[in-house]
């Protein structure tokens, strides 16, 4: 890799995280989009999916809090309603354009229970493509399931080498890569076991980027936050969740990256942000590296269900989307405090 490109690389992981502002994800698959469209009786077509989008994208402000928005590649080939594509929209905001890249998971052959990310095949000509449309990052995710047995080291290594392939070839390509390993919140297990299962998956993932010449200063890191199970007798506090969620990343994680950006992975909209509030209200200035978010629908859902695919609600919709997106950067800044009068 030429210095030229390290310096586009490393110039734009940073801006991601600039100060004070998250990731925006927006990516979500046709068929998830539709299943969440059918919780409002909202029509699932491709166009209530592209109005939705363009609420999201074209929201006022925005761009005081959010510096990428993590784009599906639907959206990439529609127009907005004024007939400009969702690239010149974010860019005219000041955010960074982003793909997601994978393209789902499937059954880990001989591995129940277990899944592998696909998308590998053709991913070089499509990232031609996509650089050439103004993308600017991208991100790539891969799950483990905790259960009797599982994860099995051959599913970590069959997917954090995944992640290292994609994460060369979108350097190569000039894009930043978001790898996103998410040990998922189903289950039973207690945060201790989360803890040991997210310390393995990040150490292999990071051996795998080694060994796959990634350059660290340029990629986003996407993790879970260290949580019990959902089915766990035991909820952990806050505090204590984020006390285990930084102890395990200062173990893996290594200083050269230039930020997390946490999924919010099936928690609430208030949990995901007072979580990562308190984060940085108690380790912010002394961790390596600055974390983040990176919430889809910790930030988007109010937002949904005040729209319900009617135009007449977008301001307000665009409204709430707006403070959710102000609550976490204030989180990113240790700052944020729950205002009950406020929308939520």
């Amino acid at each position: 890799m030429n210095d030229k490109l390290e310096t586009v690389l490393s110039n734009t992981a940073r801006t991601l995280m600039a100060d004070g502002k998250g990731l925006l994800a927006m990516d979500e698959s046709s068929p998830t989009s539709n299943k969440r469209f059918a919780l409002y009786d909202i029509a699932q077509t491709p166009e209530n999916r592209r109005d939705y989008r363009e609420l999201l994208a074209t929201t006022p402000g925005l761009g005081e809090y959010i510096s990428g928005a993590i784009l599906y590649e639907e959206t990439v080939r529609q127009l907005t309603s004024k007939d400009e594509s969702f690239i010149d929209v974010l860019d005219r905001a000041g955010i960074i354009p982003g793909i997601k890249l994978d393209t789902g998971t499937t059954d880990l052959a001989n591995f129940p229970g277990e899944k592998i990310t696909e998308g590998l095949d053709g991913l070089p000509a499509r990232l031609i493509g996509f650089a050439s449309l103004g993308l600017r990052f991208a991100k790539w995710r891969v799950v483990f399931s905790i259960g009797e047995g599982i994860p099995t080291d051959e599913c970590i290594h069959a997917n954090t080498q995944s992640l290292a392939r994609y994460a060369a070839l979108c350097q190569q390509a000039g894009l930043v890569p978001i790898v996103e390993p998410e040990v998922l919140m189903d289950g039973n297990h207690s945060l201790a076991t989360c803890f040991e299962v997210t310390e393995r998956v990040l150490k292999s993932l990071f051996y795998e980027l080694y060994k796959q010449r990634v350059l660290l200063e340029g990629i986003i890191l996407k993790p879970n936050m260290v949580l019990p199970g959902l089915a766990c007798a035991k909820q952990n506090s806050n505090e204590e969740i984020a006390d285990t969620t930084v102890k395990c990343l200062l173990r893996s994680v290594p200083a050269a990256v230039p930020g997390i950006a946490f999924l919010s992975g099936g928690q609430s909209s208030e949990l995901a942000t007072e979580r990562l509030n308190q984060m940085n209200l108690k380790y912010g200035s002394k961790l390596p590296w600055p974390v983040t978010f990176s919430f889809s629908r910790a930030i988007q859902l109010p937002a949904l269900e005040c729209w319900k695919g009617q135009s007449e609600n977008t301001v307000a919709a665009q409204k709430i989307l707006l403070y959710k997106a102000q609550c976490n950067s204030l989180a990113r800044k240790g700052q944020y405090v729950m205002d009950p009068k406020t929308p939520v």
